[in-house]
């Protein structure tokens, strides 16, 4: 399939710039291995109307977080008219956006854990009695744990929000489940492999994503064939009631009993060489250059 000219949209303005860099040099080294005429694309060092000027025919978004992964691009890509990869303009902001994630979820009687929103008045030790401890603190719109922290006592659930916003103004605290943590990626209409998540850390943080060497990546999940179906099409459903296509992620914990409790999707995952979804693309056979393949063709607009 001839692409044309490809910019690889990499690095931009968030919190995880440095992540995307890896993730967009790794695409596009693959992308050129086979043939592809990709250009890496820095959208905080160049002005997006470049695009038009240099006539590329596509986009592979390679941002993380904000100004690339909640919709903001997706919308000026709608605008010049070139076909990009992952959702749309308002499936982006969704996702990119946990509190809204959970509310829609919950409207489709989709499970998450319980949460409660936080603010400069809250009663920090009346959330810690409805939600339990430890809990989560997450800022709504930040990807790659960043911000986020695990609580264990009531007296440190404020440090935890003051933490939290310094990258965004909107804060959850979560119930936090005991259980098993699994990522299903979703790669168009099919979910691949469940992956299940260990680490010696507290919870499955920044550094055991991206730079410790301890994180255990375990696939085959370990699940019966009947439960991890039953989980795949979880994820597909939570994909889909956000509106999201193309690929992406779905984080999730099974709690002690069983029961499955959704997290948040990602639109525009990582694809580092300690990334989730080419792990999983490696489990049914698919290398990664052929994963990036396959992203790429499905690049559409609107």
């Amino acid at each position: 399939m001839s692409f044309g000219r490809v910019a690889v949209l990499l690095g931009g303005r968030s919190a995880e710039r440095e992540v995307s860099l890896r993730s967009g040099g790794m695409v596009l080294s693959a992308l050129r291995s086979r043939g592809v005429d990709a250009h890496p694309f820095d959208p905080a060092e160049r002005s997006l109307e470049d695009l038009i000027g240099e006539k590329y025919a596509r986009a592979f978004i390679a941002l993380h977080g904000r100004f690339g992964e909640d919709g903001t691009v997706q919308g000026i890509l709608e605008w010049l008219g070139i076909p990009y990869t992952g959702s749309g303009v308002l499936a982006s902001a969704l996702a990119m956006d946990k509190l809204r994630t959970k509310r829609l979820w919950a409207a489709e009687k989709l499970p998450t854990p319980a949460y409660e929103l936080l603010g400069e008045h809250t009663n920090f030790r009346i959330v810690a009695r409805k939600l339990g401890l430890p809990l989560m603190v997450k800022p709504a719109s930040e990807g790659s744990s960043i911000g986020m922290s695990k609580v264990r006592a009531a007296g440190k659930l404020e440090e935890a929000y003051r933490n939290a916003a310094k990258y965004d103004p909107v804060v959850i605290a979560e119930q936090f489940i005991d259980g098993i943590e699994l990522t299903g990626a979703i790669l168009g209409k099919r979910a691949l492999p469940l992956i299940k998540l260990e680490t010696p850390r507290d919870f499955y943080d920044y550094e055991a994503k991206y730079l410790a060497d301890d994180t255990r990546y375990i696939v085959p999940c370990g699940l019966s064939a009947r439960k991890e179906q039953e989980l795949q099409e979880l994820c597909l459903a939570a994909f889909r009631a956000l509106g999201c296509r193309g690929w992406g992620r779905v984080d999730l914990m099974v709690g002690k009993r069983g029961r499955p409790y959704l997290l948040e999707v990602n639109t525009s995952p990582g694809m580092t060489d300690h990334s989730l979804v080419p792990m999983a693309a490696r489990a049914v056979g698919m290398s990664y250059e052929d994963l990036c393949l396959k992203i790429l063709e499905s690049a559409h607009v609107g």
